[in-house]
């Protein structure tokens, strides 16, 4: 059957298949492009948040400033910041990856200072006293350690933006967000494309989520051990 869940006689399916299949070629170019852009904007959002959390852990100060300012960002709409960046950058992937970065970094920045910070001090004296300088110490043994609680921070990080990214469908670059506009600005609102926009969204979350959990088992194999004891 190419349609089920007819609601009433004379009203749309709930669900087309052979919508499906003469979209698949744009479904599959609006899932790239929504992966694309979640991507771009969590590896981007992970440098800053990393380089912040470096200096946050040099200078105490800082990191009070930075979180605050993370805060500031993540409050602003999203709508409201993709107004304000296309007069600068037009409707562009720039426009576009911004703010979701921007989104980012309270979470990330957060999770990494944590994450060292619950380094235990044992470990860090025994590192100095076999000869480590502070800069190898931080990144071969602080960070090592506290990859568990930053995947834990990406991994929420990662399905906020995955939502986030179908916002930008205002933009014109949307990706799965595309299909959700689409249905809805009909004349008549189709329900499929809606479907496979939301649903997509959520398979994509879905699948993160757990790629993101098995590198945490596969990098911090440790952590995995400690919890099952």
């Amino acid at each position: 059957m190419h349609e089920f869940f007819v609601a009433q006689s004379g009203e749309r399916p709930i669900f087309e298949w052979r919508w499906v299949d003469r979209n698949a070629d744009a479904i599959l170019q609006r899932f790239t492009e929504h992966v694309t852009l979640t991507a771009a904007a969590l590896g981007i959002g992970l440098l800053i948040a990393i380089g912040l959390a470096v200096i946050s852990l040099r200078y105490r100060w800082f990191y009070a400033f930075a979180l605050g300012a993370a805060g500031s960002l993540y409050v602003i709409p999203s709508l409201g910041a993709f107004a304000v960046l296309v007069p600068f950058f037009g409707f562009t992937f720039t426009t576009a990856v911004i703010p979701l970065v921007t989104y980012t970094l309270l979470i990330l920045l957060r999770n990494i200072v944590t994450g060292i910070d619950q380094v235990p001090n044992e470990v860090r004296e025994a590192a100095l006293g076999m000869g480590f300088t502070r800069s190898r110490l931080l990144w071969q043994v602080e960070f090592p350690l506290a990859v568990p609680v930053i995947i834990a921070g990406l991994r929420v990080a990662a399905v906020t933006t995955i939502g986030l990214v179908t916002v930008t469908s205002m933009l014109g670059k949307g990706g799965l967000g595309f299909f959700i506009r689409a249905g809805i600005q009909t004349t008549t609102p189709n329900p499929t494309p809606i479907i496979v926009g939301i649903g997509l969204s959520i398979l994509l979350a879905v699948g993160v989520d757990l790629l993101l959990w098995l590198s945490e088992r596969a990098l911090a194999p440790w952590a995995r051990k400690a919890n099952t004891r």
